[in-house]
């Protein structure tokens, strides 16, 4: 037994759900957890978080998505272990998240750092070309063909004024016309759920 001396399985389920049963009645230190059991895991991985229990949860796993990865982590799981690993590295994955770490299949682990650098460089973008409501109010005229005039006369501004709206909105999405300026705002709009909550005039 040696180096697994120290551990022992006390139950085993065969569906998502199991886990919760599982953590109530025995408190295990560990869980395993693979996402591709029946049910969804990650609502559980979220509900163990949300319990605050003393369990940490380790997903073992086949998936090799740094998306799963990252969802994973971010629901409250502590360990992230790819099936067909070495057969010591889920021993050192359950060592390591006993001692409060985090622990991430090692040749996997670079994969998931660079997914998460690109998410946060992608969110940073998003965050600097946010659309104010007033370029908002301007696109969205713009998609039913509204010309500077009708725009200008819409929202009772000058036609001057919106062409520099215009010219600044073009700079900032690097489009080159009007339907570049259109098709390039769009991602930068706020949902439908977003626009209920009501716009603020500036």
């Amino acid at each position: 037994m040696g180096r697994y001396a120290h551990l022992s399985v006390i139950a085993t389920g065969s569906k998502a759900d199991d886990i919760l049963e599982i953590i109530d009645e025995h408190a295990p230190d560990i869980v395993l957890l693979d996402l591709n059991m029946p049910g969804d895991a990650f609502a559980v991985l979220n509900e163990v978080r949300v319990r605050v229990v003393p369990t940490k949860l380790i997903v073992f796993t086949a998936s090799t998505s740094t998306d799963h990865a990252i969802n994973a982590l971010a629901a409250g799981a502590s360990g992230f272990v790819l099936k067909g690993s070495q057969a010591g590295e889920l021993v050192e994955a359950i060592d390591a998240v006993t001692r409060g770490e985090v622990f991430i299949t090692p040749s996997f682990a670079a994969k998931v750092i660079g997914a998460l650098q690109t998410k946060e460089a992608e969110k940073r973008a998003a965050e600097r070309l946010k659309l104010s409501v007033r370029e908002e109010q301007i696109v969205r005229l713009l998609l039913v063909g509204k010309q500077n005039r009708e725009i200008a006369k819409a929202l009772d501004l000058s036609e001057k004024t919106i062409k520099s709206y215009m010219s600044n909105l073009m700079a900032k999405l690097n489009a080159r016309n009007r339907l570049e300026v259109v098709i390039a705002a769009q991602k930068f709009m706020p949902t439908d759920q977003e626009r209920r909550r009501g716009p603020q005039m500036p």
